[in-house]
């Protein structure tokens, strides 16, 4: 038995009644958890064992806790530097694991599944909404260092997803708010924004995210919603095997496909494996109301693979050395 298709978010820090019958839903396999949903390390463990509780079947936990901007959990978490700077340092290498291996194990431990991480989007010091969440200007640095980080997220037990496929650091928009396009060549984006993610799958990277961003010159859809992007250059040219997310399709880069049900839809046919749809309740009742989601069993299986592997207890890591050693380490980054 996989897993179903839809990942949802929550409102609070404790499941409400709604939330329970939406978990149980057939089409519901997932949940993405936000700073709302954090109180406590002991309240974000209860809520992660209520979720699987309340499921009662096969369900991936996530959240994006990256560092720097983009890290959903504060107190009582180490606070991790914005992985920009990783590239500064002389010992870059070790700290990208040392980081990829921190940020997962104080995840891991909650019980979570996995972080959507890392990023491997080029910094054309354009887009804001990367910037300093990206490793690199130069690509090269970005598959060095990221086969460094996955390396750590995997000994503390998580699976990598490496976004926004094929590259959202080229545009001034912010997809969240805006429908980004971005106006090079293919060649110009195979030449370097690919260049981390076709590094990065030979060595085992889990799964990918794709961007909201049209690429005018390749495909009129943005590529989470394009075959072309997901089966000819992701599937067949660079030969990925593993899971492909949508991101959140109630972003606006998501509206010119339509209402949610046909962006499900859409997202579903191009080629992701599981959407996510949150921050819209709305949105999200529609889309299983009235979208039809034909999930294939080997998507459905290929999602068993990011479950979170086996991994020691919060307290269990807080006395390690690996752990005490690493927060020292990071901490001293600039």
């Amino acid at each position: 038995m996989g897993i179903a298709a839809l990942m949802l978010d929550l409102e609070g820090t404790e499941l409400t009644a709604e939330e329970k019958e939406l978990l149980r839903h057939p089409f519901t396999g997932g949940v993405i958890l936000f700073t709302r949903n954090y109180h406590s390390t002991e309240q974000l463990e209860q809520l992660v064992a209520t979720i699987r509780e309340e499921s009662g079947k096969e369900i991936l936990i996530s959240v994006d806790h990256e560092g720097g901007r983009v890290q959903r959990f504060r107190e009582e978490f180490t606070s991790l530097p914005a992985i920009a700077t990783l590239s500064r340092q002389d010992n870059a290498k070790q700290a990208a694991y040392n980081h990829g291996w921190l940020m997962a194990a104080e995840v891991r431990a909650m019980g979570i599944d996995f972080s959507f991480a890392p990023v491997l989007d080029v910094d054309y010091s354009v887009s804001e909404v990367i910037g300093d969440r990206s490793f690199s200007r130069d690509p090269k640095i970005i598959s060095a260092l990221a086969i460094e980080y996955i390396k750590g997220m995997r000994e503390a037990g998580m699976a990598s997803t490496g976004k926004h496929f094929p590259g959202h650091g080229a545009v001034t928009e912010d997809s969240h708010n805006e429908i980004p396009v971005d106006n090079r060549s293919r060649d110009e984006i195979w030449n370097n924004d690919i260049i981390p993610f076709q590094d990065l799958i030979p060595e085992g990277l889990d799964a990918v995210m794709p961007a909201h961003v049209i690429y005018a010159e390749v495909d009129s859809k943005p590529a989470g919603f394009s075959s072309y992007w997901l089966q000819t250059v992701l599937r067949k040219d660079l030969n990925f095997d593993g899971v492909i997310f949508s991101d959140d399709l109630t972003m606006e880069g998501a509206s010119v496909m339509g209402g949610y049900a046909e962006r499900a839809e859409a997202a579903m046919d191009a080629g992701c494996d599981m959407i996510l749809v949150c921050n819209n309740r709305a949105g999200a009742i529609e889309v299983i109301d009235k979208a039809r989601i034909n999930q294939s069993a080997e998507s459905s299986n290929r999602l068993l693979r990011m479950r979170g592997k086996p991994f020691m207890n919060r307290s269990a890591l807080l006395d390690t050395k690996k752990w005490s050693e690493a927060v020292k380490g990071l901490s001293a980054l600039a």
